[in-house]
């Protein structure tokens, strides 16, 4: 007890460090530069959330008073809306299939667009060029090749005695249509992200390799894949969130349709806010989307750990 009580009274007392001129001036340098985008963040993303997980438990058309229903916007749409399911199940689809699609695409014209071969600079532009272009004109460009009657996939098929399908007008083909038009907008800008890793890669690992006897497939394998996984996560992690916010094809191209087809939940959050006015039901849909987009954030960052490479780590 004595010697408890001896401790507590020799407890130094901390006392705050009066700042320099020189680090006051550093501060004050912070604050200025970082408080336009302070601001920014508050006034744009911050109260803007706030209200709308506001408006989420509210029953509000913009033209009368908010009622508050609670979470009466959410039971509704886990439990009495076939649509939410239906556009859930849509965008999963989607994501499954055009992610992977994009990153496999994209690799693989990012190693041929990584050769020493006289005029690269030009095939690098020419593929990046889709990501720059607007996205409206690009999906106009896309119905006129999914047409069924005057496109140009039909025609191409019907050169060798194929009957192409209905594309964006069939049931059955407007989603694989959607996923197969994602790689023209996607893989030119992810192949730029590729190319960056693979300028990355040290040649001597390579040196290396060839010196142990690999060939050309060990060499990508077991030097290539595991260098390139910052990459693949990095490109990962948006492709999910970038197909998961897919609203521009259904807007433009096919409405949601055929037969909620292509009812991604997206545009299915918006065609209840603008076109119905439920903002209430909207923002819980919104809500739900952006708790699914964290959750599967999340659940490939807590995953990188176990698959992702890093040169500068040590294990």
């Amino acid at each position: 007890m004595e010697k408890a009580a001896n401790a507590s009274e020799y407890t130094p007392v901390k006392t705050k460090r009066r700042l320099s001129k020189a680090e006051r001036k550093e501060e004050r340098t912070f604050y200025l530069l970082t408080g336009p985008w302070l601001i920014g963040l508050l006034i744009f993303f911050a109260v803007p959330m706030v209200a709308s997980l506001w408006i989420s438990l509210n029953q509000w058309d913009m033209l009368t008073p908010a009622k508050f229903v609670g979470f009466k916007n959410y039971n509704t749409a886990f439990n009495h809306d076939p649509l939410f399911w239906q556009s859930l199940k849509v965008t999963a689809l989607y994501s499954v299939f055009s992610v992977p699609l994009g990153l496999i695409a994209s690799l693989l014209l990012s190693l041929l667009l990584n050769q020493a071969v006289r005029g690269m600079r030009l095939f690098r532009t020419i593929f990046y060029l889709p990501a720059v272009v607007s996205g409206v004109s690009v999906m106009v460009l896309w119905m006129w090749i999914f047409n069924p009657q005057i496109g140009l996939l039909n025609t191409i098929l019907g050169y060798f005695g194929i009957a192409g399908p209905g594309w964006i007008f069939d049931p059955h083909w407007a989603l694989p249509s959607m996923v197969i038009m994602s790689l023209w907008s996607t893989v030119g800008g992810s192949v730029i992200i590729w190319l960056a890793g693979l300028k990355g890669i040290p040649p001597s690992l390579y040196e290396a390799a060839e010196l142990d006897g690999a060939g050309g497939w060990q060499k990508f394998k077991n030097v290539t894949i595991p260098m390139l996984t910052p990459t693949i996560f990095f490109n990962l992690v948006m492709g999910v969130i970038g197909a998961m916010q897919t609203f521009g094809e259904a807007y433009v191209m096919t409405k949601g349709g055929p037969m909620n087809s292509t009812l991604f939940f997206n545009f299915y959050l918006f065609d209840h806010a603008f076109q119905n006015f439920r903002m209430g039901y909207a923002s819980a849909l919104a809500w739900v989307l952006f708790i699914l987009i964290l959750a599967l954030t999340a659940l490939v960052v807590k995953s990188s750990a176990a698959w992702v490479y890093y040169e500068g780590e040590r294990n």
